[in-house]
């Protein structure tokens, strides 16, 4: 099926036009302290007609920690790990270092627990590559110092992982998945 432009999008988005829908799937997620926690996904990026996509995502647990159950024996929705929202854009300044086919692109993202990031980066050919040029957290909140975010598009689905400088531990892996485009439930 081939993509179209929807109606209405800003052109400044139009390198991140792939990204729009609503996306789910599966992934792992482990950390230094976090044993390895199977969980579901769903992530929206969507578009009012400004200059800038928005995004909210959701990490659900399909194994609770502890727990001899399995998702299957939990309600349907597991229980949530984490939520972030926020807005992606391509910036009007391109780098001068930047290839032809790769595009400047920002990520401001905000969660429950504390944090907002600022991601900074490049998209083009399937491919989204940001690092974390700031991340501010409350007084309570974790002590993420900062993180790195790969997404591709592979064979139609969403691929990602997410390293993490947290907790004085070096960058290193955190979470990753694959997701897969939900059509309109309607």
């Amino acid at each position: 099926m081939a993509f179209v432009i929807p109606e209405g999008l800003a052109p400044e988005v139009y390198p991140m036009a792939w990204l729009l829908g609503h996306w789910r799937g599966e992934g792992v997620l482990a950390y230094p302290g976090i044993d390895e926690i199977a969980f579901r996904q769903d992530v929206v990026f969507d578009h009012d007609g400004g200059p800038y996509l928005s995004y909210s995502a959701t990490i659900r647990l399909l194994v609770v920690p502890d727990s001899p159950e399995s998702f299957s024996e939990l309600p349907p929705d597991g229980p949530v790990w984490a939520t972030e929202s926020g807005f992606w854009r391509v910036p009007p300044d391109r780098p001068a270092d930047l290839p032809e086919d790769r595009h400047p692109i920002e990520a401001l993202l905000a969660d429950p627990s504390g944090h907002l990031s600022l991601y900074v980066g490049a998209i083009g050919n399937g491919r989204i590559d940001l690092v974390s040029d700031l991340i501010a957290r409350t007084p309570t909140a974790a002590d993420v110092t900062a993180a790195s975010r790969l997404y591709g598009y592979v064979e139609g689905d969403l691929m990602w992982a997410w390293d993490l400088a947290a907790f004085g531990e070096p960058l290193q892996s955190y979470a990753s998945a694959r997701l897969s485009r939900v059509e309109d439930e309607e």
